[in-house]
C-alpha cells in the first residue's frame, strides 16, 4: 500500500472514532452523584470518560459505558468506587496539603483574538477559592481591540490588561512576568476552565517548601466530542497521572535516565506556576521559543529545565486541575504533532545556547535521548483496551502520518529556534 493510500485509510479510521461524554463524581461529596464536565450536556447512555474525586481531589479516571435503558448514576457510581479504592490503596490515601495559607499569586493568561474562549477562562479564574490573587491578561500582537474591550467592559478592575506587540507565547509570558505582583506566578491558557481549587492547590506547595521553584498540575479534557479530541486523549493527552511527584536536581529519579532533559514529563504550560523571584532570576522564558514563533513551542519546557538547573525543586500535583478544550480537527492534530516535535528540539537548542555549561550533561544523555525520541514518535497501536486519560492504555492507533510529522518537526526545531532568535525583539543578548 502506498503512503498516500495508508494516510487515507488512517483518516478513514480516524473519522470513525465516536464521541465520548465527559463527567465527574466525588465519592465523598454531600451527594455522590455524577455530573457533566464543564460545558458538557447531561449524561446519557454511551461511552463516558469519568473523573473520580475523593474529598474534592482527583484520584483517577476511567472509561466506561452506560448501557441504554440503565441509570447513568448507578452505573458510574459503581465504576467510580472501584477506581477510587484502587487509587487510595496505591497511593496510601489522599495526600494532605501542608504549608498553611497559599501565597499571594498572579495568574497570567496570554491570548490573541479569542475573546469568547478567554471569557470562559476568566470566569473560572475569578471563581477561584484562593484568598489572595490577581489576574493579568496579556494581549499578544492584537489585530483588533476585541480583547481589551472584553476585559474593560466585563471585568473592569478585577482583571489587569497588558498589551505585548511582539508575537510569541514566551514573549507574552515574559510581559506577564514583568507585570506580576504576586510571590508566585501561575500561567494558564485561554482555552481552559480552571477547577475552583486549582490556584490554591498549585500554589500552596510554595509555602510548604522554600526550595520549590516550580509546580505543575493536572490537565484533563473538557470535551471529547470530535475524533481529534478522543484520539489525543486516548494517547495520554496532557495529563501526567495521579501521583504527586517532586523532582530534585540533587537527587535525580532513578527511572529518569534523561533527567532533566525530558521536561515534557514534568507538566505543560497550560498549568504551571513558578516562584516569581526564581523565574525572574533565570531570565524568564526564552523569547525565541513558544507558539507564535518559528520555533513553534518549547517555552514551558525551557522554563522547567532552567529552574531545575539552578537547583530548585519542581513539584507535580494532580490536585491542581484545569479542564482543557483540545483541538478539534485532523488538520489541528497535524499542526500540533509538527509543533510538538519542533518545540522539543527547539527548547533543547535554547538550553544549550543560553546555558553552554549543560552541554556535557546533555551529550552524556544523548544516546538514550535518541532512543527516547524514536520511541516518542513511533507508530503506537492499541493495546487491547483502556481509557482516554489512563495514560498507560490506548483505545485507538496513532496515525503514521502524525508520527512522521512529529519527526519532521524535531528535525526542524533547531533551525526554527535560530530563525526566531534572529527576529527583532527576540535575541537574549
Amino acid at each position: 500500500m502506498s503512503r498516500r493510500a495508508r494516510t487515507q485509510e488512517e483518516i478513514r479510521r480516524f473519522l470513525a472514532i465516536g464521541a465520548v461524554q465527559v463527567a465527574e463524581i466525588d465519592l465523598d461529596g454531600d451527594e455522590a452523584a455524577p455530573r457533566p464536565g464543564p460545558g458538557s450536556p447531561p449524561i446519557t447512555h454511551g461511552e463516558v470518560f469519568l473523573l473520580v474525586r475523593r474529598a474534592g481531589r482527583p484520584v483517577g479516571t476511567l472509561l466506561t459505558r452506560v448501557p441504554e435503558g440503565t441509570d447513568p448514576r448507578a452505573v458510574l457510581t459503581e465504576a467510580a468506587a472501584a477506581v477510587a479504592g484502587g487509587a487510595v490503596e496505591a497511593t496510601g490515601g489522599v495526600e494532605a496539603t501542608g504549608g498553611g495559607e497559599p501565597p499571594y499569586a498572579s495568574v497570567v493568561v496570554a491570548t490573541r483574538e479569542r475573546a469568547g474562549q478567554l471569557a470562559r477562562a476568566l470566569d473560572s479564574l475569578l471563581a477561584q477559592e484562593h484568598p489572595r490573587f490577581e489576574v493579568v491578561v496579556v494581549d499578544n500582537a492584537p489585530v483588533t481591540g476585541e480583547t481589551r474591550e472584553l476585559v474593560e467592559r466585563k471585568y473592569g478592575e478585577r482583571v489587569r490588561y497588558v498589551c505585548e506587540p511582539v508575537p510569541g507565547l514566551a514573549v507574552a509570558h515574559n510581559r506577564g512576568l514583568a507585570a506580576a505582583r504576586g510571590e508566585v506566578i501561575a500561567f494558564t491558557d485561554d482555552d481552559v476552565v480552571a477547577d475552583p481549587r486549582w490556584l490554591t492547590e498549585l500554589t500552596v506547595p510554595f509555602a510548604a517548601d522554600p526550595r520549590l521553584g516550580c509546580a505543575t498540575g493536572l490537565i484533563l479534557p473538557a470535551r471529547l466530542r470530535t475524533p481529534a479530541q478522543v484520539l489525543l486523549e486516548s494517547h495520554g493527552g496532557f495529563a501526567k497521572g495521579f501521583t504527586p511527584t517532586t523532582y530534585d536536581p540533587g537527587d535525580p529519579p532513578r527511572d529518569e535516565p534523561l533527567f532533566p532533559f525530558t521536561a515534557g514529563r514534568f507538566g505543560s504550560g497550560a498549568n504551571m506556576a513558578f516562584r516569581t523571584e526564581v523565574l525572574r532570576a533565570v531570565g524568564g522564558f526564552d523569547p525565541a521559543t513558544g507558539a507564535g514563533t518559528p520555533a513553534r513551542g518549547g517555552d514551558d519546557l525551557y522554563g522547567f529545565v532552567r529552574v531545575l538547573a539552578q537547583g530548585h525543586l519542581l513539584h507535580y500535583t494532580p490536585y491542581a486541575l484545569v479542564w482543557h478544550h483540545h483541538r478539534e480537527t485532523w488538520a489541528d492534530l497535524e499542526t500540533q504533532a509538527y509543533g510538538y516535535g519542533a518545540g522539543l528540539t527547539a527548547y533543547l537548542t535554547a538550553l544549550l545556547v543560553n546555558r553552554p555549561a549543560l552541554l556535557p550533561a546533555f551529550l552524556a544523555r544523548l544516546p538514550r535521548g535518541l532512543a527516547h525520541a524514536r520511541a516518542l514518535t513511533e507508530v503506537r497501536d492499541t493495546d487491547g483496551g483502556g481509557a482516554p486519560g489512563a495514560h498507560d492504555t490506548r483505545t485507538h492507533p496513532w496515525p503514521r502520518r502524525l508520527s512522521r510529522l512529529q519527526r519532521r518537526g524535531m528535525l526542524y526545531g533547531p533551525l526554527g529556534y535560530l530563525r526566531a532568535r534572529r527576529a527583532p525583539g527576540r535575541g537574549r543578548g
